[in-house]
């Protein structure tokens, strides 16, 4: 038997345990901030499998198992914390049970993206159980917190305060198995117009601040129309996703209002070029505004602060890069069939990871995006399957192809 059959074989007999382990860590809540309980299940269940030289924790809470100490250092990463589950009613389904229905776990968390976690955990095994190769590379695989609120600042943390800079990463966040190399980045914008206060029965005695906002949001959707596209990653966009005012009382005018843009940036587009847009639009809607780019200062589940700004930058990586070849070779030798490289719509680590520091990355994970922050949160069991026997076959894949 090939190494590729043998290596699907063996996820395959690994499934009924893989979705039984999934459905304990989709019934554990595990908001950005509040993961400690799910990484401590993951944790037991990676010592009880004894695959892993090491199995350990940072101050951040981010959670760490390796095998072997060869010269390539290769991680793969998950996330472990999900959104909220809003209105329960809109469920139909408990999103904490883990339903199994026709092939599919649903829950909170099993699309995006704690599916790719019994995949990754029992890969370790998988590449234990057939004595793959792994003289030629030091595998970590890395669960991580806080990407929800703050993608990529667990990176941030790992790379800097840890040491660990990797020579490739993949990332499991949903590709709904398919093979990405990059995707748009991200920034949040505030912009707050200051007024003048009065008594709500003589609004002409002062300066309504929720007016002057309103124009600004005005430009802001004109904005959305005239920004950059890019072939490859697409459109950048803008939103409003907050608004805000304050008022004396509801009897007044408001003197401060606020709104928070959701800022997506394609191939060309900058962290000064957004914030420049932003202030045209600004000038055009004839109004004073301040503009800037929040940061970001929540505890992670341990109470570390890790202070970052929220600018996170786009990253694309060649079709040929190592990393993408080795992570399409793997594909073909599994599943028969040419991959059909593509890219995220939404956002990942790898803002972090390839965005500010360079660090060669591709996606490979369970489930589409389509399902990620839905009440259709869900992963197909084939899945589990697929990617458990594709993270296994990955380190060895990428050694072979960093030589050639």
């Amino acid at each position: 038997m090939s190494n590729s059959k043998a290596i699907l074989a063996r996820a395959k007999k690994y499934e009924k345990p893989m979705v039984s382990f999934l459905r304990d860590i989709i019934a554990i809540p595990s908001e950005s901030g509040q993961e400690r309980k799910v990484i401590q299940r993951i944790k037991r269940e990676m010592k009880t499998l004894g695959a892993f030289d090491r199995v350990y924790t940072d101050k951040m809470g981010n959670l760490f198992g390796r095998i072997g100490c060869g010269r390539k250092v290769i991680a793969i990463d998950a996330h472990v914390d999900t959104v909220g589950i809003g209105d329960p009613g809109e469920w139909a389904h408990d999103p904490y049970t883990g339903k199994v229905a026709n092939g599919i776990v649903y829950g909170r968390g099993a699309g995006d993206q704690e599916g790719a976690v019994p995949a990754m955990v029992y890969a370790g095994r998988i590449i234990r159980d057939l004595n793959l190769p792994i003289d030629d590379y030091t595998l970590y695989v890395v669960f991580t917190v806080s990407e929800e609120d703050c993608d990529g600042l667990c990176w941030q943390y790992i790379i800097k305060e840890g040491g660990l800079r990797p020579d490739c990463v993949l990332i499991t966040d949903s590709t709904n198995c398919q093979v990405l190399r990059g995707q748009r980045g991200r920034m949040e914008i505030g912009v707050t117009v200051t007024g003048k206060s009065c008594h709500g029965s003589m609004p002409h005695k002062g300066v309504n601040a929720v007016y002057r906002i309103a124009r600004v949001i005005l430009e802001i959707e004109r904005l959305n129309e005239k920004l950059k596209s890019d072939p490859f990653l697409g459109k950048g966009t803008v939103a409003v996703s907050y608004v805000d005012c304050k008022t004396p009382s509801l009897c007044a005018v408001p003197d401060r209002a606020y709104i928070h843009l959701d800022r997506r940036l394609t191939i060309g587009e900058t962290k000064a070029s957004a914030l420049r847009e932003v202030r045209d639009a600004v000038a055009r809607a004839g109004v004073k505004a301040k503009v800037q780019v929040p940061r970001y200062s929540e505890p992670s589940y341990t109470g570390l602060v890790y202070e970052t700004e929220k600018y996170f930058p786009t990253w694309c990586e060649a079709p040929d890069a190592p990393q993408v070849l080795a992570a399409a070779e793997v594909y073909r030798r599994l599943f028969k069939r040419k991959a059909k490289v593509h890219r995220w719509t939404f956002s990942t680590n790898g803002v972090a990871i390839a965005g500010m520091f360079g660090i060669p990355c591709v996606g490979f994970g369970p489930a589409p995006e389509k399902v990620a922050h839905t009440v259709n949160d869900s992963v197909p069991i084939k899945h589990l399957v697929q990617c458990a026997a594709f993270y296994a076959a990955f380190p060895g894949a990428f050694c072979e192809m960093a030589r050639m």
